[in-house]
């Protein structure tokens, strides 16, 4: 269900390769841009659900790939009561940030 009134993060970037833009630019909304800016801040070392929960993390990585950048996926392993493995996610793209409004 999609709520019109409710303020949403929203981002308008670029993707570069080697200071050229290599599309047009991209507007992400909502948790995609979450996302997005968590990927930016994270840097080389990526960042996992564990380390910042949120839903559906997967899908915002799924749909931002759609979108044409470039997102390796590492899996790692974890212990503790419940182990198993996990996800690192690391944005390879450059990306310019053109204006951001965050909500």
């Amino acid at each position: 269900m999609s709520n019109p009134g409710k303020a949403r993060t929203r981002m308008r970037v670029q993707i570069m390769d080697k200071g050229n833009p290599v599309s047009t630019p991209i507007t992400v909304i909502g948790r995609d841009a979450w996302t997005l800016q968590t990927l930016i801040d994270a840097g080389a070392r990526g960042f996992s659900s564990i380390e910042r929960p949120a839903p559906r993390t997967s899908h915002y990585i799924f749909k931002l790939r759609r979108f044409g950048f470039a997102i390796e996926t590492i899996t790692e392993t974890h212990g503790g009561t419940y182990p198993g493995h996990h996800a690192r996610y690391v944005l390879h793209s450059d990306v310019r940030v053109l204006e951001e409004k965050v909500a």
